[in-house]
């Protein structure tokens, strides 16, 4: 740590070290070593950039490199994360997506903007614009067979409990209606090619369909995700009455455990292998053709170990297919094996890590009669 007089530096280390501020305070990232003298918190290298932009509300120095006066230091021991996380994040929706380190920008940015700024969590009853139970407005939409992005109007309801999205602006029937229950969203920058660009999910005839959209403004497209968490939440509210609301909160939408290529064989396990784009969202492994498919080519239950589930590292001996990859997984279920082949061993160990903690989760009694419903399995 450089600059400053041994005091400052035995007093600011003090305040560093509590164990309050050993997390980044907008994404909870171990060992931060940044913070705000403005704000009094405690913040990772990646939160510091996002605060550098809003200089109007926090001045932002390194712990290590920069100087930090006397009058400084006792601003962050009489704040620090407890104290100003308390009164900025006092009254946060339940439903409300509080992103960590592992999230994209877009969703790390509206998320310490919301706090800071436009201090949406700070008083009672304030209603956020993503709490009124309807929301309308554009997004840009991907085309399921040109790939082309156009405006499309998106309407979310809570009182008819759906979405809906129209191709044309006055048209009155909508070229999709979503019921709220089977919707997830998450956000796929990287995968879309978008900074702001969210991936909407359903189900529809028990088969997976996925609609990749986004909209120029961070704080739109955020205020859309928070809008379909909401409605959710109190859909789910009067479906599940005895529910307390934090296992209200734990049915909300989920970001995907694992996603990436992998080779798959078919049924017979003497085919070529074939690279394709895999999503473990929970208990259904998906595989694609493009990520960007409107719908999977086959999809696959993950049940649990009690119920003859099960991950190996490798592939059964004597394996006929050709593949590329060298690196076999084998997924045990009661009807037949599933054989994949990643491209490096970290891969392998990624997508066995994300089975094995499926499959060692019990299974739910929804999760068993999706197993009954879901008739989709792996093609050749």
């Amino acid at each position: 740590m450089a600059g400053g007089n041994e005091r400052s530096m035995k007093a600011l280390k003090e305040v560093w070290k509590r164990a309050e501020n050993s997390l980044c305070a907008d994404c909870g990232k171990p060992d931060p070593d940044w913070a705000s003298s403005t704000l009094g918190i405690f913040i990772c290298l990646s939160c510091s950039g996002i605060h550098r932009n809003i200089p109007s509300i926090s001045k932002v120095k390194s712990l290590k490199m920069d100087y930090w006066d006397d009058a400084q230091v006792q601003f962050l021991a009489k704040h620090g994360n407890a104290v100003t996380k308390a009164m900025y994040e006092a009254h946060i929706p339940i439903y409300y997506y509080q992103p960590t380190y592992n999230d994209c920008q877009v969703l790390r940015e509206q998320w310490i903007r919301a706090k800071y700024e436009r201090k949406e969590f700070t008083e009672p009853g304030k209603q956020p614009p993503y709490s009124d139970g309807v929301k309308e407005g554009i997004l840009w939409k991907r085309g399921r067979d040109n790939g082309q992005f156009l405006p499309r109007k998106f309407l979310l309801s809570e009182r008819e409990g759906c979405l809906k999205y129209f191709t044309k602006q006055d048209a009155k029937e909508p070229k999709i209606n979503v019921k709220i229950d089977v919707i997830n969203a998450t956000f796929q920058p990287e995968k879309i090619g978008n900074p702001n660009g969210l991936q909407i999910t359903y189900l529809k005839d028990n088969k997976t369909r996925n609609i990749f959209v986004y909209h120029e403004s961070g704080k739109e497209v955020v205020d859309w995700f928070n809008a379909i968490r909401s409605v959710q939440f109190h859909y789910l509210k009067v479906a599940f009455p005895i529910a307390s609301d934090n296992e209200i909160k734990n049915r909300l939408m989920r970001n995907f455990l694992k996603e990436g290529y992998m080779e798959k064989t078919g049924p017979k396990q003497r085919e070529a292998f074939k690279k394709r784009w895999f999503t473990l969202d929970h208990r259904r492994l998906m595989y694609f053709k493009d990520p960007l498919d409107a719908f999977a080519k086959g999809e696959v239950f993950v049940g649990s170990g009690e119920n003859g589930y099960s991950v190996q590292k490798g592939l059964p001996s004597g394996t006929q297919g050709n593949f590329s990859w060298h690196y076999g997984i084998t997924i045990v279920t009661p009807d037949r094996e599933y054989l994949f082949t990643c491209e490096t061993e970290n891969e392998q160990l990624e997508w066995i890590r994300a089975f094995t903690s499926v499959i060692n989760q019990a299974m739910t009694p929804q999760e068993y009669a999706s197993k009954c419903l879901d008739a989709v399995s792996f093609p050749s």
